[in-house]
């Protein structure tokens, strides 16, 4: 199971410092250095390349589900997947974290983020039912998620933009493993 790894309050400061401004080379060179000396270069190396390889895997695994046919309550491919089911298949697959079952479960156990920050993996809500967090799909990129989107349909990729979806967005969420596990022990 996916556990944050904790870094020190002023290593991220120096990260940040060191990325947000404009220092020159040898600022740099001492920051990554003082990094290295500590270890702790290759720790943020580390968790930046198994990011990413969640990620990737995350979205490579959902698109291999193209296809697949909605089913309201499904959460397996043998039997078909509704919008939640087929999350939080997809999470326990390919990271190993147990979502809550239902879109609005999985909305409280994950951390808001604005749409403009959307990242890979993330996951999008949308209001279809007359109630926030009715319906939930994963941001895959480029504006576009995939998701199982309802009755006689398949697990398929729409653009955020098309204006079905765009009306009736309802938020951005980020999934921790922190959060999501709290949320799930507090569902069941």
């Amino acid at each position: 199971m996916l556990r944050p790894i904790r870094i020190p309050a002023l290593l991220v400061a120096l990260v940040l410092a060191a990325s947000a401004h404009a220092s020159p080379p040898e600022a740099v060179d001492d920051l990554n250095q003082l990094l290295a000396d500590k270890g702790l270069l290759a720790q943020i190396d580390q968790v930046r390349h198994s990011i990413g390889e969640k990620t990737s895997d995350l979205v490579v695994t959902a698109m291999g589900f193209l296809g697949v046919p909605y089913r309201r309550g499904g959460s397996t491919v043998e039997s078909g997947f509704d919008c939640s089911g087929f999350v939080k298949a997809m999470f326990e697959q390919t990271v190993g974290l147990i979502l809550p079952r239902k879109a609005d479960q999985q909305a409280a156990a994950t951390q808001k983020i604005e749409r403009a920050d959307l990242q890979p993996g993330d996951l999008v809500f949308f209001n279809t039912m007359r109630h926030a967090f009715s319906h939930v799909g994963i941001y895959i990129g480029e504006g576009k998620f995939i998701h199982s989107p309802k009755p006689g349909a398949e697990v398929r990729v729409e653009s955020l933009a098309l204006s079905y979806w765009n009306r009736r967005f309802d938020g951005a969420r980020r999934v921790h493993s922190s959060a999501a596990e709290a949320a799930t022990a507090q569902a069941n």
